[in-house]
Parts: structure tokens; C-alpha cells; sequence
């Protein structure tokens, strides 16, 4: 039965607070399968909360630096990227305090935030004055393009299935039961949207931007200071979005807060587990690898759905 909407004003403050809450969720999480990677390769690794001190170490430092405009703006689009995908997306079905703004969005607005964020951190690395730059958003966007077509075609192979671009429907069509999950209904358009995702976590063997070996270039060390707090803190929303996402479209929703993290937790892992376990891809490798097996299998999605 359909709940109630909540006056926007507390609909606001509540998702306000999801907000919050995600990006304190998405810093945990980071700590804990930083962890696990230390732990996987035979090291300590740095504590659960190490994350938390890196945010609040930057947040309250400043620069002197001056760039361009659109360079201080790119963590502004990074953090308002993982918030709008946040805003239009239910937590949990059914309780008016956690569905946020999802009545009002769908899945053709969710798709937009998607590439929101990395859209506008090429264009402050444009700005930022390094001479390796235009390769590093060549590459980016490169492979941003290879990963949008199997994801955006799994999209709508779920449209296409449940008649809506409404996610609250989607949700809806997949609470009979675990079987009417559309990771079973539809495993094509499951498996290319997951593999998918790997490349848009830019984990290995997808870190074509960002890799371990290529710490002394990137965003990481040309932002700094309160800027790169602020990008630490949309990455960290984002990540949890795209889990929540993932959680909606293909493993049912949930309609407890017990589910919701066992659900997002099992999304984020699995990327982790793939780059730990796989070496890292060539660019012209991912690129081909993207627009291959899953593109390949998110077309196959796309006719199951329609068949």
C-alpha cells in the first residue's frame, strides 16, 4: 500500500541527515576494505577510521594555491554528483523518512547525476595546470564512455522489463519475493551493469585513472586542503549512491535498515574483491574489454527484457 508523502520541509531535513549518514557510512566502508586489502596482502593495514581523520585532517587546512575557476568548482560538481544520485533514490521502501525525494526522480535524471561528478572533475583537471592532464582526461573519459554504454543498456533492459523509468517502481515490481529480483529476472542485464560497476569504482584492474603507481600525479595530489576534504566527502557519498543504486535496480530494494547494509556492503565488496584479485588493465585493455563482454551481454539483457 502506498505511504503517505511527508511535508516536503521534513522530507528535506530527513534527507539532509541520509546524506550525512552516507558519507559517514561511505568513509567506514573505505576503512574497512582498506583493512581487508592490507590484510589480503599480508599487511596491517591502517585503522577503520582512517579515512574519518584524513577528511577532518584536510578539512580545517588551507592553500594559497590559485588555479582557474573551474578547478576549485570540480569538487563542488563531485559532491553535488553523489548527492543528487542520493536525493532521488529511495533508502528503504515503504517508510515515507527514508524514501527521500524518489517520487520525484527517475531513472533518466539518476542517469544524468551519474556522470555529473566525473564530468566536472575533467574539466578542473583542464584547469589545474599540470602538463599530464589532457591525458589523464583522455583516459578518464575514454573509459567513462566505455563503461556508460553496458551500464546504460542494462538500464534500459530494467525499464524495458518492469514498463517504468520510475525507480520506486522498479523496487516495487521486485518485492514478491528474492526469485522477482531482477538479478534473476534479468542475469544479463545483472551481470553487464556489475561488471559495469568495477569500472566506475576504478578499482583494479579498471584504475586506469588514479592507480596506486601514479600517486604522484591526479586529483589526489593537485587538490589539497579543504578542496580535496570536499572531494574525499563526494566520492565517499557517491560510492554509497552507487550501491544504493545497484541495491534498488537488481537486488530488490530493502524495507529494513539491517538489508540495506548487508545489500550495499555486498555491492561495494564485490568491486573490491575483483581488484584484488585481478591486475591492472591497459587503457586500450579496458576499453576493449568494456565495450566487448559487457556491452556485449547488456545488448543480450536488453532483448531478454523485450522478448
Amino acid at each position: 500500500m502506498m505511504q503517505p508523502h511527508l511535508p516536503i520541509l521534513e522530507q528535506a531535513l530527513w534527507t539532509a541527515l541520509w546524506v550525512f549518514l552516507a558519507l559517514l557510512y561511505g568513509l567506514l566502508l573505505n576503512g574497512i576494505i582498506r583493512k581487508v586489502i592490507g590484510r589480503i596482502q599480508g599487511r596491517i593495514g591502517p585503522p577503520i577510521w582512517q579515512p574519518v581523520i584524513d577528511l577532518l585532517m584536510q578539512m580545517f587546512v588551507r592553500t594559497s594555491t590559485m588555479h582557474g575557476v573551474m578547478f576549485f568548482l570540480a569538487p563542488v560538481f563531485r559532491a553535488v554528483g553523489g548527492i543528487g544520485l542520493l536525493v532521488f533514490m529511495p533508502i528503504v521502501v515503504g517508510v515515507p523518512m527514508l524514501e527521500n525525494f524518489a517520487a520525484s526522480g527517475d531513472l533518466l535524471l539518476i542517469m544524468y547525476f551519474f556522470f555529473f561528478g566525473q564530468l566536472g572533475m575533467a574539466l578542473g583537471a583542464g584547469e589545474g595546470g599540470h602538463p599530464y592532464s589532457p591525458i589523464g582526461i583522455s583516459r578518464g573519459l575514454s573509459q567513462m564512455t566505455a563503461f556508460e554504454l553496458p551500464f546504460g543498456l542494462a538500464m534500459i533492459a530494467i525499464a524495458a522489463q518492469t514498463g517504468s523509468f520510475s525507480i520506486q517502481g522498479i523496487v516495487e515490481a521486485q518485492q514478491g519475493g528474492v526469485m522477482d529480483w531482477y538479478i534473476f529476472q534479468n542475469p544479463l542485464a545483472g551481470v553487464a551493469a556489475f561488471l559495469a560497476l568495477i569500472a566506475m569504482n576504478m578499482y583494479s584492474p579498471f584504475n586506469v585513472v588514479g592507480a596506486p603507481q601514479e600517486v604522484p600525479v591526479g586529483p589526489r595530489t593537485e587538490y589539497n586542503a579543504a578542496f580535496l576534504s570536499l572531494m574525499m566527502s563526494g566520492v565517499s557519498v557517491f560510492t554509497v549512491a552507487k550501491c544504493i543504486l545497484f541495491m534498488n535496480l537488481f537486488l530488490g530494494g530493502t524495507t529494513t535498515i539491517l538489508g540495506f547494509l548487508v545489500k550495499t556492503f555486498i555491492v561495494y565488496f564485490w568491486t573490491v574483491f575483483v581488484g584484488a584479485v585481478f591486475p591492472r588493465f591497459r587503457v586500450e585493455q579496458s576499453i576493449r574489454f568494456l565495450l566487448k563482454w559487457p556491452a556485449l551481454i547488456g545488448v543480450a539483457g536488453v532483448a531478454l527484457a523485450m522478448a
